[in-house]
């Protein structure tokens, strides 16, 4: 199965080409260049390095989000269209979920967010089955994706993870790690389990996902889980529940403390 991974959901986008969950080569968004000028011939080049023409693909797969409202509408047009002229099948594939399959496979549960810009973040919880023959050990979400503030995330993942083991990923993970909320999270760990890594830190991912994006659409397609062209859409996150209720308490804690 030859695939085609677009991912233009923010500035670092990538575009990929995949034989089943091999990757083939493999084109950054590493220019100021806007989508609409860049897509197109950064796909040419990833399919003339694998040896590929777009008749070859079998499969389109695109990150249908969270991200830039410009960015993900370029790659899901681009799918779209070229999925009604040639007949050719499509996997739409949450960004963020492609993001924590990449995360370590010890963890119950993964905790994957990216930069939202404006001190926020798009962020999500996944719970594995720990099945090591399906990527990312196949993941099941938690809640909803949400652009919420960083603290807000933190203290929704940890108890929506039910006390398992945690991992966290991001592409951004300063978001997180420089606030307030997260250097308290830390030592209180070491304090509690007197091990100064007791708590897990964020680990670290290339913003350049498209490679992520296509094994996991390669996963959904071996499944038959396509996505028909008239319902493909894009996902803008709303602000979270878990958002508003953290963002009450800390009012109702000011007011308190006042």
């Amino acid at each position: 199965m030859n695939l085609l991974a677009l991912d233009t959901c923010d500035a670092r986008g990538s575009v990929s080409v995949l034989r089943d969950d091999h990757i083939l080569h493999t084109v950054d968004h590493d220019t100021s260049d806007d989508y609409s000028i860049w897509l197109l011939p950064a796909i040419d080049r990833a399919l003339q390095a694998s040896g590929l023409d777009l008749a070859a693909i079998d499969v389109y797969v695109a990150a249908s989000g969270p991200g830039s409202f410009t960015g993900v509408r370029v790659g899901l047009t681009t799918v779209k269209a070229w999925a009604e002229v040639t007949g050719k099948p499509i996997v739409g594939v949450s960004r963020l979920e492609a993001l924590a399959t990449l995360a370590e496979p010890e963890a119950d549960y993964v905790a994957a967010f990216t930069n939202a810009q404006r001190k926020q973040i798009f962020g999500a919880l996944y719970r594995r089955n720990n099945d090591s023959s399906t990527p990312g050990h196949m993941l099941a979400r938690i809640g909803e994706e949400a652009v919420i503030a960083p603290e807000a995330f933190l203290a929704w993942a940890e108890e929506n993870s039910t006390g398992a083991n945690l991992a966290w990923i991001s592409t951004d993970a300063e978001m997180l790690t420089e606030t307030d909320a997260w250097v308290t999270r830390q030592k209180d760990g070491v304090a509690r389990l007197g091990d100064s890594v007791a708590v897990a830190p964020v680990q670290v991912a290339s913003p350049f996902l498209a490679p992520a994006i296509g094994r996991l659409g390669y996963h959904l397609a071996t499944m038959k889980q396509f996505t028909d062209p008239l319902r493909l859409d894009a996902n803008y996150v709303r602000r979270s529940d878990a958002e508003v209720s953290w963002i009450d308490r800390q009012e109702r804690a000011g007011k308190t403390a006042g």
